[in-house]
């Protein structure tokens, strides 16, 4: 099987296919992560092959405007205004993304697997070969059991559960706008209806979808299709890399810490959550490792006893080593904390961050979420102590650890893909 897989967004959804990647290449099968460019160091790391696409859309969230948006997940006039300038900029760079995927993509591909948001069925409907988009998120097979997490508000009256997933089905071919049709031109392909809708075979059949999360995370609704089974998440070995040797000292040099960071997510005042998780060691005690990231944390002075700080480190190595981790939510660091079976405490900013938080409470794992605009000191202390005075957390998050690990959600993956290719082979 030669398999082109397209990668979008932040590295907590970028990482993902290149597990898949590597699975695929384990598995003997052939190849090619197209991605964003600044994630070409990662899918080297672990010996993926990789074409680097444009990456103009992850650095939006550099601009303090952008940031300020994100921090309140959109909420107010002029928020809503920025969100549309996200949506206009956003389809100018992903006709970027395609023109780079054109160029990249394999001769002989028997199968596209892709992000949601990139429009992979049009690729694969040139090629002749199927379409397998994949879905991070729970967002987009529709459920009668609960509302759309992306698009509609937990309270919904369940009879319009599964109607809220329209919006959802919708959402890719509204951010593309006009710039999926004129690809599929580009393509040679004429304009049909539905074209735009990535779980649509061009026959209009439903397509085939792989769900990489969790059903220990979420379990899976009963009114689920077969033809989009739950693999478990798609993870990453650290492939040998140790943590910076400061590191090393520091976590040897105590008790183990408390981990801090929210990834790619940058809030309004990164020096203030700063200072709040220095109040929060000073209160409880505890030791730190605050992880800066794309800089939704600024810290103040050098490390000390108490406190390490990192731009980043390799979750899997460094989360079983931590008391508890605090962090955003996102799908990527949620199964990475699952993984490490250690209690959470989620601070979520926007899209499904506050679904994810809320699963991790309703599953034990995880006090009630802070959202970043309601996030104070005595907020965070109270919610890390939480992981220490229940008892039960710790022992329920060391469960859900053992079950998550044992699902080999990587290799699940490249089973059904290769079930589907030999499928279609033999049509």
């Amino acid at each position: 099987m030669k398999a082109f897989v397209l990668a979008f967004g932040t590295r907590g959804d970028v990482q993902p296919f290149v597990a898949l990647g590597r699975a695929l290449s384990d598995a003997g099968h052939e190849v090619l992560v197209a991605g964003p460019a600044c994630y070409e160091s990662l899918a080297a790391a672990h010996g993926v092959p990789f074409a680097p696409v444009d990456d103009q859309w992850n650095r939006l969230t550099d601009e303090p405007h952008i940031q300020e948006a994100l921090a309140t997940n959109y909420r107010g006039l002029k928020a809503k205004r920025t969100a549309i300038e996200v949506v206009r900029r956003t389809r100018q760079y992903l006709a970027a993304v395609l023109d780079d995927i054109t160029t990249a993509v394999p001769a002989h591909t028997d199968v596209v697997v892709h992000h949601t948001m990139l429009p992979g069925q049009h690729l694969a409907e040139a090629l002749g070969v199927p379409s397998v988009p994949v879905a991070l998120q729970p967002n987009w097979v529709p459920t009668g059991a609960f509302p759309c997490p992306m698009w509609a508000p937990s309270w919904l009256p369940r009879p319009f559960n599964r109607l809220s997933y329209r919006p959802a089905a919708l959402a890719p071919q509204m951010l593309l706008g006009a710039v999926g049709e004129h690809w599929r031109a580009r393509l040679g392909l004429r304009s049909r209806r539905e074209s735009g809708d990535p779980f649509r075979r061009p026959d209009g059949g439903p397509a085939f979808v792989l769900q990489a999360f969790s059903r220990h995370a979420l379990p899976q609704p009963a009114d689920w299709p077969g033809y989009a089974p739950v693999t478990g998440y798609w993870t990453l070995a650290s492939e040998g890399q140790g943590p910076p040797p400061a590191l090393a000292r520091f976590l040897d040099s105590g008790e183990p810490p408390i981990y801090v960071g929210f990834g790619s997510m940058r809030g309004q005042n990164p020096e203030s959550i700063g200072e709040m998780v220095q109040q929060m060691v000073q209160t409880t005690g505890l030791r730190a490792v605050v992880a800066t990231g794309a800089g939704g944390i600024a810290m103040a002075g050098s490390n000390t006893g108490s406190v390490h700080v990192v731009d980043e480190a390799p979750h899997d190595w460094l989360f079983p080593r931590t008391a508890a981790i605090v962090h955003h939510g996102g799908a990527g660091t949620t199964a990475a904390a699952l993984f490490a079976g250690r209690p959470q405490v989620i601070c979520p900013f926007t899209g499904d961050q506050p679904f994810w938080s809320e699963r991790m409470r309703s599953i034990g794992v995880a006090p009630d979420p802070i959202p970043q605009r309601q996030i104070t000191a005595e907020r965070l202390i109270k919610a890390v102590e939480a992981t220490r005075s229940d008892t039960t957390m710790p022992r329920r998050a060391a469960d859900i650890g053992e079950l998550v690990r044992s699902e080999g959600g990587t290799h699940r993956a490249v089973e059904l893909l290769s079930e589907l290719t030999a499928h279609q082979a033999t049509r």
